[in-house]
């Protein structure tokens, strides 16, 4: 009979919890929309299995946020699975199986210490071309308008969260700290959304981070609408000029400039905005074709897999299916409403101070999904007048919005980590 009771609890599915099999549903979701309907399946695919693997009992394959210390545990804090340790001091090693280094926490190791979001900035640097921001400064402005989202989803969250605390037993609203890394979401930016968390709010990493890259992959749905609601007939077929030829000397000293003076006003986002533009100067540069083959390829296959893997196998049950995860979910989708309203508003208001020289169906592009938001603004110019093309004139806003929403991450981290 002992035998019998060993194999019994040692069955994971009789200990497996309602709110652990809502988030394996929501695993096998994301699995059915990267597979079959092929939604974002290099970051959905990785994120989905992740869930389900973090939230499957006994296995014990879930990221868990450690001591700083190591790997100790305070007195009455729960364990991965559930269980609490009680039987040692706080600050003495807790020897209970589940709390061993897994794989998921070894990986997670890059999530917490902030290594795979500049790591992507290096990437995303070497395949980025400033040269239409160089060209058109003023598309910048637009990026600029873009950012609107990000103070929406903070101050959305922040209110909204105290507003409704009474009703949630547990829940005790938003710090302005946790609305500002909620409100980071509005920068379309997976990565700087997991930096800014990281730093301000571990806690609601996996709700910040799952909202931040699914609403990425729904942009061609969440934006359209908003472009056609907020610009004209006449606005969407004009013709937007060539832009200016820059040259290989400007395009390799604008990365340094810009490295030196962000990093100079605003060290806390000297992580991203450094790797950013080392990896744009590698480009530019044109000695280091191995390094841009490499970082646009295979190396930012393999970062995207580790933290889409990573954030999954962090959101188990108990961290995700809370009032919180709602609100940040609710935010998250005001964030890119807001973001694209605010920059084609922007591009509206470049268009008549520009003699209608600005199509505002790039406006869209004040958000940072790059280059999902350009094609967008491609596709959207095309069908209403064949003879326009959008692509390059929206990826100045774009590198803008990128530079910006990492600028306004430093910002937040220096002004709230404190």
């Amino acid at each position: 009979m002992s035998l019998l009771d060993s194999i019994i609890n040692s069955l994971g599915i009789l200990k497996l919890t309602m709110g652990q099999g809502i988030m394996i549903l929501l695993g096998i979701f994301f699995l059915y929309l990267s597979i079959v309907k092929k939604f974002e399946p290099l970051l959905l695919l990785p994120l989905a299995f992740g869930i389900i693997l973090a939230n499957l009992p006994i296995v014990g394959l879930g990221a868990y946020d450690y001591n700083p210390n190591g790997f100790k545990e305070l007195v009455g804090q729960p364990l991965p699975d559930g269980a609490v340790c009680t039987a040692h001091q706080p600050g003495e090693v807790c020897n209970h199986t589940s709390f061993l280094q897994n794989l998921m926490n070894f990986l997670y190791t890059g999530i917490r210490m902030v290594i795979y979001p500049p790591l992507i900035f290096l990437c995303i640097g070497t395949m980025t071309d400033f040269g239409p921001l160089i060209a058109s400064p003023r598309s910048a402005l637009i990026g600029l308008g873009g950012q609107l989202g990000i103070f929406i989803a903070m101050a959305v969250s922040y209110f909204v969260g105290n507003a409704l605390a009474p009703f949630f037993a547990g829940f005790d609203g938003f710090t302005l700290r946790e609305a500002a890394a909620i409100g980071i979401i509005g920068s379309s930016d997976g990565p700087t959304s997991i930096f800014t968390a990281t730093r301000l709010a571990p806690d609601l990493l996996p709700a910040i981070a799952i909202a931040a890259f699914s609403y990425m992959a729904l942009v061609p749905f969440i934006q359209p609408p908003i472009m056609r609601l907020l610009t004209t007939d006449k606005e969407r077929v004009i013709v937007m000029p060539e832009p200016r030829r820059v040259t290989q000397k400007q395009k390799v000293l604008f990365p340094i400039i810009l490295a030196l003076i962000v990093l100079l006003l605003v060290p806390a986002a000297g992580a991203l905005v450094a790797m950013l533009c080392l990896g744009n100067l590698i480009r530019e540069s044109g000695v280091a074709d191995r390094f841009v083959r490499a970082f646009q390829n295979d190396f930012l296959s393999i970062l995207t897999f580790l933290v889409a893997l990573s954030i999954g196998s962090s959101a188990t049950a108990a961290r995700f299916l809370t009032p919180q995860t709602l609100i940040i979910l609710a935010s998250g989708l005001l964030a890119f409403a807001f973001g694209t309203v605010g920059g084609v508003l922007v591009a509206k208001l470049l268009c008549v101070f520009t003699k209608g020289k600005v199509n505002p169906l790039i406006g869209n592009s004040g958000v940072s999904a790059m280059p999902m938001a350009a094609r967008i603004s491609q596709r959207l110019g095309q069908k209403y007048n064949s003879d326009n093309h959008l692509l390059m004139h929206a990826m100045g806003p774009i590198v803008s919005s990128t530079i910006g929403s990492a600028i306004i991450a430093g910002i937040f981290i220096s002004y709230f980590a404190h």
